[in-house]
C-alpha cells in the first residue's frame, strides 16, 4: 500500500490511517484513538454497549443519564423478537443540572425499583453515559443494593463516554454478559451438536434464517448473541460444544473469554454473500467431523445455491462499470463486502472501518484492486474526497453516512442499525443485489446535477 502524500491529507495525523493499494508496502496504522479535530463517524462508547444488549428482548435496558442518551438508541435497530418486546421500551434517569451537582445515585435506586415493579423483569442492564463518568456515580454499589433487595439480576454497563471509542461499548457489553453467564461455580454439562451463535442481532431475522440452515445441516443453536435471546436462554450459553462470530468486532473478546472460562473453542463466520455463506456452513461442519452434518450441509448448499446463484449473476450485466465505496463498523463486514460486490461485478474502489483491526486490513489488502483507497476512522471530508475522486457510484454504510451519499448524489445502501429486509444467507444475496439494482439503476439519478 502506498501512503497518501501529506500535503493531500486535511488533517497530518491522519496520513497514516489513509492508504491507497499499490506498490509501495507501507502498514495502515488502525484501533487508535480518534484524533482531537475530526469529525469522526465512530459511535460512543454508550451506543456500542447498546447496540449489542438491546437485542436481550426481555430486559429492562435503563440508561443513566440525560434523556438525549436513551432516545439516540431508542427502537433504532431492526432487531425482531419471537417473544417478549421488553426491550422495545427505553427508559432513562433523565439526570438533569440539580443532578449533576448532588449526583444521581438516589434517582437511579428510584428508577429501578418503579421498573421492577411495573415489569417484573429478572434482568435490569443500567447503562452508564457521559456525564456519570464526570460526575462519579457509584453504579457498582447501586445495581448491587437492588439486586439484593429484588431478587433479580441488576447489571451495571461501563459505558461512560470517556473511557473510549464504539470499541470500548462493545467490550464493556461483553463484560456485562459474562457476569451474567457466569455458572457461578456449579459444573457445566456440554450438549453435543450445539453451538452459540455470537455477533448476530437478529436485523430483520437474520439469525433466524441461519438457525434454520444449521437446524437442516443437524446442528442445534444453543443461544444467539443477541439476537431475539432471554434471560434463561443467557445463562445456558457455558453448555454450547462451540461459538461462532459473525460480527468479530463486537464479539471477540467474548469468545475468547468464553474460551478461558468454558473451553468452548470459536471460529469467525460471514453469512454475507453467496461465498462467505457456503464457506462458513462447510467450516462449521468440518468442526463437528461429522459424515451426516457433512452430507446435509453440502445438500443445503447445492441446494440453496441453485436457487439463487442465477438470480445474483443476472444482475452483473446491469452493473457493468459501476464503482463502489464502502464505510461500516468492523472489518470482517467489509472483508465480506468485498466479496458480495465482486458476486455481481462491482468494483468496490474505496473502504473503510470504524474498529477493523491489523489483520482484517492486511486481508482487506490482498482483496481489492489497485488503486482501491483504504480508510480507517473517516471523517465526512475524507469520504467524500474519496468517493468522488474514484468516481464512487454507490456508497454503503450507517445512518450517519446516508445523509452525506445523497447530498453527493450518490446512491445508498444501509448496512447497519436501522434495516427491515435480511442481508445474510442466500436469501440475503438476492435481496442485496436486488437493493443495489433498485437504488443504483434507479431513474433518479439521471435528473441529479
Amino acid at each position: 500500500m502506498a501512503a497518501i502524500p501529506l500535503n493531500d491529507v486535511e488533517i497530518k495525523e491522519r496520513e497514516k490511517s489513509i492508504v491507497i493499494k499499490g506498490k509501495q508496502k507501507k502498514q495502515l496504522i488502525c484501533d487508535t484513538e480518534s484524533i482531537a479535530g475530526c469529525v469522526s463517524q465512530r459511535a460512543c462508547v454508550y451506543c456500542g454497549a447498546r447496540v449489542v444488549l438491546n437485542p436481550v428482548t426481555d430486559a429492562v435496558h435503563l440508561v443513566h443519564g440525560p434523556i438525549g442518551c436513551a432516545s439516540y438508541t431508542w427502537d433504532i435497530r431492526g432487531s425482531l423478537s419471537s417473544g417478549s418486546e421488553l426491550y422495545r421500551n427505553s427508559f432513562s434517569t433523565d439526570l438533569k443540572e440539580e443532578d449533576v451537582i448532588f449526583g444521581g445515585e438516589k434517582k437511579l435506586a428510584s428508577a429501578i425499583d418503579q421498573l421492577v415493579e411495573k415489569y417484573r423483569a429478572e434482568l435490569v442492564f443500567v447503562y452508564s453515559t457521559c456525564i456519570v463518568g464526570v460526575i462519579g456515580d457509584d453504579l457498582e454499589a447501586v445495581c448491587k443494593a437492588a439486586a439484593q433487595k429484588h431478587g433479580i439480576e441488576v447489571i451495571p454497563v461501563q459505558s461512560s463516554g470517556f473511557i473510549g471509542n464504539k470499541a470500548a461499548g462493545y467490550r464493556a457489553a461483553c463484560d456485562a454478559l459474562l457476569r451474567l453467564i457466569k455458572p457461578g461455580g456449579r459444573q457445566v454439562k456440554k450438549r453435543e451438536k450445539c453451538i452459540n451463535y455470537l455477533g448476530d442481532f437478529n436485523l430483520a431475522g437474520e439469525a433466524w434464517i441461519i438457525r434454520n440452515y444449521l437446524r437442516q445441516m443437524g446442528v442445534e443453536v444453543n443461544v444467539t448473541f443477541t439476537g431475539d435471546s432471554r434471560y434463561t436462554a443467557l445463562k445456558k450459553a457455558p453448555e454450547a460444544c462451540l461459538n461462532i462470530i459473525q460480527c468479530a468486532g463486537s464479539m471477540n473478546y467474548l469468545a475468547s473469554k468464553m474460551k478461558e472460562l468454558f473451553d468452548i473453542p470459536y471460529i469467525n463466520v460471514s453469512f454475507l454473500g453467496l461465498e462467505d455463506t457456503a464457506d462458513s456452513l462447510r467450516r462449521i461442519a468440518e468442526f463437528f467431523n461429522d459424515s451426516e452434518i457433512t452430507r446435509r450441509t453440502e445438500e443445503l448448499i447445492r441446494s440453496e445455491s441453485a436457487r439463487v446463484k442465477l438470480i445474483v449473476e443476472g444482475y452483473r450485466e446491469k452493473f457493468r462499470g459501476k464503482k463502489a465505496a464502502v464505510y461500516v463498523g468492523g472489518g470482517f463486514k467489509a472483508i465480506s463486502l468485498i466479496k458480495q460486490f465482486r458476486e455481481i461485478g462491482i468494483e468496490v474502489v474505496m473502504i473503510g472501518t470504524q474498529t477493523g483491526r491489523k489483520d482484517e486490513y492486511e486481508t482487506i489488502n490482498e482483496l481489492v484492486n489497485d488503486g482501491t483507497v483504504v480508510l480507517d476512522d473517516a471523517n465526512p471530508t475524507e469520504l467524500e474526497r474519496f468517493m468522488t475522486e474514484k468516481g464512487a457510484h454507490l456508497l454503503v454504510g450507517g445512518v450517519k453516512e446516508r445523509p452525506l451519499a445523497y447530498k453527493l448524489g450518490v446512491a445508498f445502501i444501509d448496512h447497519n442499525h436501522d434495516r427491515k429486509h435480511p442481508l445474510s444467507g442466500f436469501v440475503g444475496a438476492v435481496n442485496f443485489a436486488e437493493e443495489v439494482y433498485s437504488t443504483l439503476c434507479s431513474p433518479v439519478w439521471k435528473y441529479v446535477r
